[in-house]
């Protein structure tokens, strides 16, 4: 049996779309309920549905064999697990964000509003600038408009709820996609399993 943890959401349900279409489907997964775990012997595979920056410690702690997640969660956090390969989708771009107009005083520290404090951290020292990092984990993007911040570090998709609230984008970090990940002794011990999954997910993509 190959226990995958799926993030909750649109991501989630993306990856179950692709996973079902390459034969480890789990129909009781896409009934209403409220159920966590779904299972389907047929298919060799059971399901977890686990929030989205979980994701990798199930797998990084051995509860589930493999999963997907964001680079940007990877990114964030050392975790001990393989990185099996770029799923191509889910993609979006961690960048800097400020208000329209905003010009920024070189002088002074830079004052960042972000969830990614790892990420922003290890940005801002690879161009030798002084910040204070001003962490929150939701509407990021008030910061800046309530003068809490002079930017933010966030993840952008399409950029809609930046130009709602008169802010753009200044700089791209860097390009974030889905990424399939394991645990290392499931790869050691599962490694048939985890290795035909990979080789379909190859094909399809």
């Amino acid at each position: 049996m190959l226990n995958i943890a799926l993030p909750k959401g649109r991501l989630g349900n993306k990856v179950y779309a692709l996973l079902d279409k390459l034969g480890y489907s789990c129909p009781e997964l896409l009934e209403d309920n409220r159920k966590l775990v779904f299972e389907n012997a047929a298919s060799g595979v059971r399901y977890f549905l686990v929030k989205p920056t979980d994701v990798a410690t199930y797998v990084e702690r051995g509860a589930a064999d493999v999963g997907v997640v964001g680079k940007d969660i990877l990114r964030e956090k050392d975790y001990d697990l393989y990185e099996l390969m770029d799923l191509k989708f889910g993609k979006c771009r961690m960048a800097i964000a400020a208000k329209n107009g905003y010009v920024e005083d070189p002088d002074s520290v830079l004052r960042v509003a972000t969830k990614y404090t790892n990420t922003t951290k290890r940005y801002f020292s690879s161009i030798d600038r002084e910040i204070e990092i001003i962490e929150l984990h939701g509407s990021i993007e008030l910061a800046p408009i309530l003068d809490l911040s002079d930017v933010i570090v966030d993840i952008v998709e399409t950029g809609s709820t930046l130009r709602e609230n008169d802010l753009s984008v200044i700089k791209e970090i860097e390009n974030i996609s889905a990424r399939l990940i394991a645990n290392k002794s499931s790869y050691r011990f599962k490694e048939n399993e985890i290795r035909q999954l990979e080789e379909k997910i190859g094909k399809e993509i």
